[in-house]
């Protein structure tokens, strides 16, 4: 039987690529087939992440929001776009990232996911008694929330020791609220109300003195020829600060809110956030809160057991979704568990369950390192959904380095050889088959496996943990030996964040190194955040008998008119807002004057402009070069010293975070992760790094999955056996040689396999 002819609109197959230039990329050129899984690998820097966020997807998504009216893209973020010389054959992209699911306190996971929604839908269905529509069961509706606390679950209540200083007067400065110092404006109204002396001090009021400087209701009071609203101290607080979400601060407020503000559960509503009407109606016995706070394996559970015909299609796709969080390792969440509080990964694989619903196909979807947070046992499941979004008829592009995901692909592409501006070109497209074969970094070390110690360190005494109990952790107490390395390990959600940062945070001596956001502008960079910028300011100064401050694109030497930013922000009224190169400095964020100082033949952009392993070599010597150093041996030598931290990794702001903090007299360090966005050939690097910290005579402990980090660790912690509930305690403690040849649990057996590979 003759074949049909190919239809045209079937020979779009692959996206190509050409002539990509963004950041580091030389100008790539490369074709990604459709429909299928594709894994870009490489090392940290290598031009990953530029290839596959900063082009296809950021191309993709700016096409998609030209296609809304004016209006609506008003409200959307400006996408410039990217350089390179064109794209073909496109498809809406989906980013499923690791970026924290926003800080709104009122997002749970099942608000998140729509899975509360469903919920409500059947309970106000069949629950009883009944209390009206499923909007009386929302905890952000006014029909259905605690009245008390509006929703949250919480109150907040003020310290009031942390807001005056009863010792002194106000003209004394008995205020210690952000901007209410002697003479602001917030001060004047206190002092020019006429209520109080100010030069009585606050414990010498009388008690209705006191009661209406701390409580007195917005009231207008008239000063002379000008009418003031007066508000007690309290409730104005109370209204400048309480009122705003706590990320949204500027630091200084968020650290004087967190001192003196302390929440409490709910008296009303216990937490659940609900009114009585709707926590009086049950199914099963079970009102909405509790089914929410259940572990999300066991609501599955319980809704398998809810057999309605009228809600039947609902508690159908209810239980689907359910089944879906916990086959992605989420059953040990719960539904009431707050958005924020997930890490990236789990924030990542929430966002994963949503699109594994969807209808949509012929969809991008690109992935960011979906293994981050995840054990070996839970790496397969990961893998199994990626193969199933790819089998709905989707393109998936990850940027990955565990090779048990790039074993998966249909497709490699190789980025490198190296970081930084050495690397950037494609070193290989093809096959697992073929990368194995090929001369790549990456092809070299894919059966790259390290030995477990010949000889552990011996301990130099206990750093011990008693009676723990945070979250899903049982009781436990446990020992973690001094002056060695230290893994803390098992599946996600068995309780090690807990453990390790519940119980170490705030010990005398313990630095916690993490990946949470650097607080910090756009403005800051590798060189001002490590304070490497100040011995180059001086150099430069000296070199050109000229002051420091010149050479700070915050302070004198800046350009005029992009402020030291190096990009103009031009809002277009309705139209989206656009960022571009400075034309007046060209991007150098300088004047043209402090360009024409030089150090050894280069200008202070240029210095700036420059990888860390290039700056190292122009300051071979002095506090410049014990910087770049640190920054070099934590693995960030293709990082440019100007680079904005708003565009690190979280791996990355990790390791630029270790490397200010080996300059501390620290005796302990916390490690949450750091193999995160590490190619295998760096994580030997990182290795040597933590070795070098202990023989320093430190302790390393490391909240790690990776299999070559416990393969290198003297003391190995487990946590499980399994996640949530079904975690929480201690399973095995003693060296890697002893769980290899002895333990019985998950991580037992995917080291074992790993050692004898």
């Amino acid at each position: 039987m003759q074949q049909p002819a190919r239809s045209a609109a079937d020979s779009h197959d692959v996206i190509e690529v050409r002539g990509a230039r963004e950041n580091n990329l030389a100008s790539v050129s490369v074709d990604i087939p459709k429909r299928r899984l594709t894994v870009f690998t490489g090392v940290s820097g290598s031009g990953k992440s530029s290839l596959v966020f900063g082009t296809i997807a950021a191309e993709s998504q700016r096409m998609i929001n030209e296609t809304y009216s004016a209006f609506l893209q008003s409200f959307m973020p400006s996408l410039s776009r990217p350089d390179v010389d064109s794209l073909r054959n496109l498809t809406p992209a989906i980013v499923v990232d690791q970026e924290r699911m926003g800080a709104n306190s009122r997002s749970t996971v099942g608000t998140a996911t729509d899975a509360y929604a469903m919920l409500r839908i059947v309970f106000s269905r069949l629950g009883s008694p009944q209390v009206g529509g499923a909007g009386a069961f929302s905890f952000n509706l006014a029909e259905g929330m605690c009245p008390t606390c509006e929703g949250l679950g919480r109150v907040s209540d003020l310290d009031v020791n942390e807001l005056v200083d009863v010792e002194k007067s106000l003209n004394g400065g008995a205020i210690n609220v952000p901007n209410f110092g002697v003479d602001t404006w917030y001060w004047q109204t206190f002092v020019g109300s006429g209520l109080f002396d100010p030069d009585v001090k606050l414990q010498d009021f009388t008690p209705q003195q006191w009661e209406d400087f701390l409580h007195k209701p917005a009231t207008k009071i008239k000063v002379g020829s000008t009418n003031l609203t007066y508000e007690g101290l309290v409730v104005k607080v109370r209204r400048l600060y309480l009122a705003k979400d706590r990320e949204s601060m500027q630091p200084h407020i968020r650290a004087f809110v967190d001192r003196a503000v302390t929440f409490t559960t709910c008296g009303d509503c216990a937490g659940t956030r609900l009114n009585a009407a709707a926590l009086s109606s049950r199914i099963a016995g079970r009102n909405i809160a509790e089914c929410a706070a259940m572990q999300i394996s066991d609501l599955a559970e319980f809704i398998r057991g809810i057999d309605d015909e009228s809600v039947a299609p609902l508690t159908g796709n209810l239980r689907d979704l359910l089944d879906s969080l916990v086959e992605i390792g989420l059953g040990y969440l719960s539904l009431d568990r707050e958005s924020a509080t997930l890490s990236g990964g789990e924030a990542q694989r929430v966002k994963m369950v949503r699109h594994l619903g969807s209808s949509l196909s012929d969809i991008t979807y690109v992935f960011d390192e979906p293994t981050v947070g995840l054990h070996p046992h839970d790496i397969a499941r990961m893998n199994d959904l990626l193969l199933r979004l790819r089998d709905k008829g989707n393109t998936v592009l990850v940027v990955e380095h565990k090779p048990e995901t790039i074993a998966q692909a249909d497709h490699v592409v190789d980025l490198g050889p190296g970081a930084g501006t050495a690397g950037g070109r494609i070193c290989y497209t093809g096959d697992v088959a073929g990368l194995r074969r090929s001369d790549t970094l990456t092809g070299r070390h894919l059966d790259h496996r390290v030995r477990l110690r010949e000889r552990v360190r011996a301990a130099r005494g206990q750093l011990p943990i008693r009676h723990a109990d945070l979250h899903n952790l049982r009781d436990v107490s446990v020992d973690i030996p001094l002056g060695v390395l230290t893994v803390v390990t098992g599946v996600a959600g068995s309780g090690k964040s807990s453990l390790v940062h519940g119980s170490l945070h705030r010990r005398d001596g313990v630095v916690v190194v993490d990946q949470s956001p650097i607080r910090g502008s756009r403005r800051s960079n590798p060189a001002t955040y490590t304070g490497l910028l100040d011995p180059v300011r001086t150099a430069f100064a000296k070199a050109n008998g000229v002051k420091a401050a010149l050479f700070s694109a915050n302070s004198e030497g800046a350009c005029p008119t992009c402020k030291g930013i190096g990009l103009v922000y031009t809002d277009l009224a309705m139209m989206a807002g656009v960022a571009s190169v400075c034309e007046k400095c060209e991007g150098r964020r300088f004047t043209d004057e402090v360009l024409t100082y030089r150090l050894r033949g280069k200008n202070i952009s240029e210095v700036l402009g420059m990888p860390v392993a290039e700056a190292r070599d122009f300051f071979p010597s002095g506090p410049a070069r014990v910087i770049l150093d640190r920054m070099a041996d934590v693995g960030l030598s293709y990082l440019t010293l100007g680079q904005p931290l708003t565009t690190l990794s979280g791996g990355e702001r990790q390791r630029l975070k270790l490397a200010i903090h080996m300059a501390d007299k620290a005796s302990t360090y916390v490690l949450d992760e750091p193999t995160t966005g590490l190619h295998l050939a760096d994580v030997d690097q990182l290795l040597a790094l933590l070795d070098r910290l202990v023989d320093a005579g430190n302790t390393v402990i490391v909240i790690e999955h990776h299999q070559a980090v416990m393969a290198h660790a003297d003391w190995l912690i487990d946590l499980g056996p399994g996640a949530g509930h079904d975690g929480g305690r201690v399973v095995f403690t003693g060296t890697p040689a002893d769980l290899v040849a002895h333990g019985d649990t998950l991580t037992a057996r995917h080291l074992r396999e790993y050692v004898a590979h």
